[in-house]
């Protein structure tokens, strides 16, 4: 599963990299975010089969095999010799057959008050020919009395009926799941927040300026001020850069976006995009802006 999601990646990045080299200007940047997103769900989706994946092989991990007597074998010949179900199709029926004789056997074997039920979703092989592929072929009838012998086709229905409180419980965990983000979104959120705090930690250098901890000069002062010296100063030009950068910043997002923060809230900002860079690749706790 993952060689495969691997090998589907790498080549939407060769896909993605002819585009870049070769693709017209026109539509090429809304060509590659759709590719983008593309290779992201294929990443998120993944997992989810991968989580199925294995929850079926622990089930099969932790069942008992039921053992294949002699006689069940021969019985399974028996009924490919008679040509009756399974052998009733033109195909090698013994795997099916050895399956229904096993259950022949347990019903010999089961108590007074056991409910015993035969569950299948191979309705060509074991059910009715042509008619309610519910009901056993003509051939396996005998075998179900529809109490204390089933045959079911739908075993969430069977589950439903015995355990109803459990399969309540089991698909609400298994079955309620959120739609992972778009590429796009997290892109987004990651833009807003990086300039979210970016914005509030230029607020440190605005105070240290005006309390006059911090001094403005050009860059030719900057240039020849020791290293200890250029700790106290800051380029002028590269002022003027920053708080044109914050106006556009109030422009994109709107000022009541940009803080002042409770220190809670600061930091829900910083974990918030620490885990979105995490999700895009980034170590744990980048948080440059």
């Amino acid at each position: 599963m993952a060689a495969s999601r691997a090998s589907l990646s790498s080549h939407f990045k060769r896909v993605k990299e002819a585009i870049i080299q070769f693709a017209p200007p026109e539509g090429r940047d809304a060509t590659l975010a759709q590719l983008n997103e593309v290779d992201h769900r294929i990443v998120s989706g993944g997992e989810a089969v991968s989580e199925a994946v294995d929850i079926v092989e622990s089930l099969f991990a932790e069942s008992a095999p039921m053992p294949i007597s002699d006689s069940i074998k021969i019985r399974a010949a028996d009924r490919a010799i008679s040509k009756i179900a399974p052998f009733h199709r033109q195909i090698n029926g013994m795997g099916d057959a050895i399956i229904i004789e096993s259950y022949i056997d347990a019903l010999a074997t089961r108590n007074e008050e056991d409910v015993f039920a035969f569950v299948t979703h191979n309705t060509h092989d074991f059910s009715q020919k042509g008619a309610d592929t519910r009901l056993p072929h003509e051939d396996l009838t005998s075998l179900f009395d529809g109490t204390r012998s089933r045959y079911e086709t739908n075993l969430s229905v069977l589950l439903s009926e015995f355990a109803s409180e459990l399969i309540e419980e089991t698909r609400f965990e298994r079955e309620y799941s959120q739609d992972s983000r778009q590429l796009s979104e997290l892109l987004e959120a990651e833009n807003k927040l990086t300039t979210q705090i970016w914005y509030g930690r230029k607020w440190h250098i605005i105070d240290s300026v005006e309390s006059g901890e911090e001094k403005l000069v050009s860059k030719e002062i900057w240039d020849q001020a020791t290293p200890e010296e250029r700790r106290y100063l800051m380029v002028d030009t590269i002022w003027e850069g920053m708080i044109a950068a914050m106006k556009s910043a109030e422009e994109e997002f709107g000022v009541g976006e940009l803080g002042p923060w409770t220190d809670f809230e600061w930091g829900m900002l910083n974990g918030k995009l620490s885990a979105i860079r995490w999700v895009l690749g980034d170590e744990w706790d980048m948080l440059d802006t």
